[in-house]
């Protein structure tokens, strides 16, 4: 059986997937192939990808399998909300539920589009409940016969937040906490309300917390000790001026791009401690209702990587997984799985131990876009060598190889690498290189065996989706990669997994006596991370990197 997954929903990270048998080929958000961030259009380009992968053609596929239910769901719960008072009923939002729904209605939630695109197929459109399949996404990939999975985001059709049992290859429904009580809202509007973007930005405030102090209160907004959480979001919701809920209470809202005050990173802090707790309460609720010590999470507030090491090292769970999508791009995956349920069937449960699912670019076609271009570069015969020795001088590299990666985290193929040791390399790569904010910090690349000396906890984390906190005694040794709380969010690399990337690692190990990078998204800010080989060498030449290393060429400035 052949299985396309997509994720469509005209709000944000537009994907796709395909599967063979219950096995994982290909899967891509459009973005990457767009170059535009977040990419919410009918994701053409990535079925298009996924179906070049396979050898396919559309008339072969068996199952194509949306990540959403169909519109008229999503539509009935916000005319409930409007009717009950539980959302502002106002022209504008009204105007703007109706004509989502009048648009997804008119494209048969995505079906249409398909069919216009790629002919007439046999296969059977399959609408999946957006939380079922961000559920089955995780539950799916972690490995684990019996695991409590918890879904938070901002919202699906009419769900926040989700509590579901996975045993034996199925999914059964324990609990759902309905939008707007919805933690991903409360996380998104004060990530709004400090001048970032909503469903974007979030990563801002999580890096900016940090640097604020304890002592603000947002119980008025969310109860993040009840079980489930409780959003109160009749005071965080404005019916009329933005922010008029919130502004009584905390002041003017920031505006973009303006200065950072001490109460905008106390708000932060805040905002990322009520978060902290209800994840936290959450996670403690799923457990207990389904009697298992495994924990799987997803949706988009799963990509909190503090509270993610905070749950990893709290004792609560024996084995956490965290699928390395875990926003609405990654619902490809677990909508491409549905149809294995049914008949009453099980799932394919495969332990995910990578994020290598996009395309790759073999070295004929590397050499003939540096030609095009009229680029001086050199062969190498040892690239992962080659970049160690560069990297222990100080310079700073793009690193462009294998296959791309699949979400929202640069895991070795597509990303800008550095050393961990010089303290003036974090602002160096933030100003000179991703032009991004002072606050933002970066990641380091792990040999995973190596992890342990360096950190307090989680030491496996392929997916750099959690942070642990940097031994005492090491924070000197890689201070670029060393938030200011003392954290860290890590890839453990496995020779297995990475052979190339784990060779470099290890070859900056022996040349500098620190088995650790620097590793961050090889793209500029607001941009999407590169996909073509072209993407990386004008990204390279736009931006202060000092040399781009793409397969088995060299390029210095």
């Amino acid at each position: 059986m052949i299985t396309l997954g997509i994720n469509y929903s005209q709000m944000h990270d537009s994907s796709a997937c395909i599967v063979r048998d219950g096995e994982l080929l290909f899967a891509v958000a459009e973005e990457r192939l767009s170059r535009l961030k977040h990419d919410a259009r009918f994701p053409q380009l990535a079925i298009q990808a996924c179906l070049d992968f396979a050898k396919i053609i559309p008339a072969q596929l068996d199952e194509v399998c949306f990540g959403w239910q169909r519109a008229g769901k999503l539509y009935r719960h916000d005319l409930k909300l409007y009717a009950s008072g539980r959302w502002p009923i106002n022209y504008l939002n009204v105007l703007n539920s109706s004509r989502y729904f009048l648009s997804m209605w008119h494209q048969e939630s995505g079906a249409a589009p398909f069919r216009r695109t790629f002919g007439t197929t046999k296969a059977r459109m399959h609408f999946v409940d957006h939380h079922f399949a961000h559920a089955l996404s995780a539950y799916a990939f972690s490995g684990f016969d019996d695991s409590a999975v918890a879904v938070m985001d901002g919202r699906g059709a009419w769900e926040a937040t989700t509590i579901w049992h996975g045993r034996s290859g199925r999914l059964d429904p324990v609990l759902t906490v309905n939008y707007p009580d919805s933690i991903g809202l409360f996380y998104s509007e004060f990530t709004a309300f400090l001048g970032f973007v909503r469903n974007s930005d979030e990563w801002k405030v999580m890096g900016l917390a940090p640097y604020g102090k304890p002592g603000l209160d947002l119980g008025k907004f969310i109860d993040a000790s009840a079980s489930p959480p409780r959003v109160h979001y009749r005071h965080l919701v404005a019916n009329g001026a933005p922010f008029s809920k919130i502004i009584p209470y905390l002041g003017e809202p920031r505006a973009p791009e303006s200065e950072i005050t001490d109460l905008h990173k106390n708000i932060a802090f805040a905002v990322q401690d009520a978060c902290e707790h209800a994840m936290m309460s959450a996670v403690r609720l799923a457990l207990e209702k389904t009697g298992s010590r495994n924990l799987c999470l997803a949706g988009g507030v799963a990509l909190n990587s503090k509270a993610n090491g905070k749950i990893a090292a709290s004792g609560l769970v024996e084995d956490f997984f965290v699928q390395p999508a875990a926003s609405d791009d990654g619902v490809a995956l677990g909508a491409a799985l549905a149809p294995y349920l049914d008949d009453n069937g099980k799932l394919p449960n495969r332990p995910m131990r990578h994020g290598y699912w996009g395309p790759s670019f073999d070295d004929a076609g590397i050499e003939s876009a540096l030609n095009t271009y009229k680029i001086k570069h050199t062969r190498l015969s040892d690239p992962a060598a080659a970049a160690a020795q560069l990297l222990s001088t100080g310079k700073i590299l793009g690193w462009f190889q294998g296959r791309m990666e699949f979400g929202p985290r640069a895991l070795g193929s597509r990303s800008i690498i550095a050393d961990p040791r010089d303290p003036e390399m974090n602002a160096k790569v933030n100003n000179a290189v991703k032009f991004r904010e002072w606050w933002r910090p970066f990641a380091p690349s792990f040999k995973k065996e190596a992890a342990p000396d360096y950190l307090e906890s989680a030491y496996d984390s392929p997916f750099m989706i959690l942070t642990a906190q940097v031994r005492p005694e090491k924070r000197s040794v890689i201070p670029s990669v060393t938030h200011v709380d003392g954290s860290a969010r890590p890839q453990t690399v496995e020779r297995e997994i990475n052979p190339l990337y784990y060779r470099l690692i290890d070859e900056f190990g022996k040349i500098t006596g620190v088995p650790v990078i620097m590793n961050t998204s090889f793209n500029l800010r607001g941009e999407a991370i590169v996909h073509t080989p072209t993407d990386a060498i004008r990204t390279f030449f736009s931006s202060g990197m000092d040399a781009l290393v793409i397969g088995s060429f060299l390029d210095e400035k």
